[in-house]
């Protein structure tokens, strides 16, 4: 098993994020606690040239302190498969520079091992991906068409619809059966997204929380529910969700079950699926969250978990 040494960390720019609720800091701050060097850089500063894949990075130095909570260095071009670990954690939306990083870092990978394996989160977009479990899903349409959706409508009565590469609530609708807004909805999406809609069957459960499981190379290691606000049918935190502890049910049990040998066989060692009631809607491949407020509520330390399972993978 090789030392690690050296991990470069493409995200968002740390000045912009939130560290009580981060799970990109709190796997960044695991990572130094170990000793290894941290090194940050925003995924403009990738380049490709002569068959290497370089970025202008900044050594970082993390204190968990809000308002105070890192340290940059002075820039550096460094060749990125002299690191030994790359977190590919920026954030979405899903779009063709999301895309382009992950072709340019499947350069390295698995030499520097990337988290998540760049090739995988490529080809296998959150909301799409699930479709290969459809026994788990609610009804789900992905389409274009209008009139597919009005059908779907019809048939379902109250359905969600969002963007097919949104992320963090942005862009979701509840519409009931009686609901008139549906023709002008699709008339915005249409305008705004070039890519399909997807629409699902509204589950009421929902009320209850939209539980997020966090796995680590495909077995479950820890939970939060999130509850919406009472006039949102959203449950996302920085949308005015809720977080609260909470357990497996069998049911999740056995989803996660179902689903993990196919997280490993795609190198998914961190993954956030998302349950509603007894269903699957989403498996969040890019930058998925919640490993502080597990460990807020009790549960396990994932980032200690993860890095576990990053250096048996060196």
């Amino acid at each position: 098993m090789a030392k690690i040494r050296n991990v470069a960390v493409q995200m968002d720019h740390v000045s912009s994020i939130q560290i009580a609720g981060d799970s990109t800091f709190a796997m960044s701050l695991e990572a130094q606690e170990r000793g290894y060097k941290l090194f940050h850089y925003t995924p403009d500063r990738l380049s490709l040239r002569d068959g290497k894949v370089y970025a202008t990075v900044e050594p970082m130095v993390l204190r968990d302190v809000k308002g105070d909570h890192f340290e940059l260095g002075e820039p550096e071009r460094v060749d990125l498969s002299t690191m030994d670990v790359v977190l590919l954690r920026q954030d979405p939306p899903f779009d063709m520079s999301y895309i382009t990083s992950t072709h340019l870092l499947e350069r390295i990978h698995p030499k520097t091992l990337v988290v998540n394996d760049p090739a995988w989160v490529r080809n296998s977009p959150e909301k799409i991906f699930v479709t290969e479990f459809p026994d788990l899903m609610p009804k789900t349409l992905i389409t274009r068409d209008p009139g597919e959706i009005r059908a779907f409508r019809d048939e379902l009565g109250d359905v969600i619809i969002k963007p097919l590469y949104g992320n963090g609530g942005a862009g979701v609708f509840h519409l009931t059966k009686g609901d008139r807004n549906l023709s002008s909805l699709l008339e915005m999406f249409s305008a705004q997204f070039r890519e399909p809609f997807i629409a699902q069957e509204y589950l009421p459960d929902v009320r209850k929380g939209d539980k997020r499981i966090i796995l680590i190379d495909g077995e479950p290691v820890g939970a939060i529910n999130r509850v919406p606000a009472e006039h949102d049918s959203r449950s996302n935190m920085h949308v005015g969700g809720r977080a609260e502890h909470s357990e497996l049910t069998e049911r999740e049990k056995e989803i996660c079950a179902r689903i993990g040998p196919a997280l490993r066989e795609r190198g998914f060692l961190l993954v956030g699926i998302d349950v509603i009631g007894n269903y699957l809607t989403e498996i969040n491949v890019t930058s998925p969250t919640g490993i502080r407020e597990v460990k807020k509520f009790g549960g396990a330390d994932i980032a200690s978990l993860l890095w576990d399972a990053i250096e048996a993978k060196r």
